[in-house]
């Protein structure tokens, strides 16, 4: 079996941001000449997602707004007793998850149609990275 791991790395201006990573993954199962398996791809930080969906910027605003109503940042959080502010972006991350598996045929990443790998960031302006595990045949 071939594996192929890779970091992508992070710093948003936005505090919170969604970037299409689908062409930063592409190119690590190319890399990795897998031509049938998985990628696992998933944010090594507990403030930030991955997920899979439509490249619609409509779509992406959609999703920011109903992430905002289900964990909306407030002051009163147990979280922020530590010092930090950020008990929304932990809530934020646990609904989106941490990674997503995509298999790979032929070769390519095997999507449905109009699917695409985002990182979702809910607490940015600081480095983080994100893994991508190519394995297989």
């Amino acid at each position: 079996m071939k594996v192929l791991t890779e970091y992508l790395w992070f710093e948003t201006i936005k505090h919170r941001d969604y970037i299409n990573i689908t062409d930063q993954v592409e190119k690590a199962v190319k890399k990795s000449s897998v031509q049938e398996g998985m990628v696992l791809v998933s944010a090594m930080h507990i403030t930030a997602g991955i997920y899979v969906n439509d490249a619609e910027e409509g779509l992406i605003v959609d999703i920011d707004e109903w992430l905002e109503k289900l964990a909306p940042y407030r002051e009163d959080y147990q979280h922020h007793h530590t010092g930090e502010t950020n008990g929304d972006s932990h809530l934020k991350s646990i609904l989106v998850h941490h990674e997503v598996i995509v298999p790979i045929t032929k070769g390519k990443l095997d999507f449905g149609i109009w699917q695409q790998i985002y990182y979702a960031e809910f607490d940015g302006q600081r480095k983080k990275r994100v893994i991508v595990k190519v394995m297989g045949e």
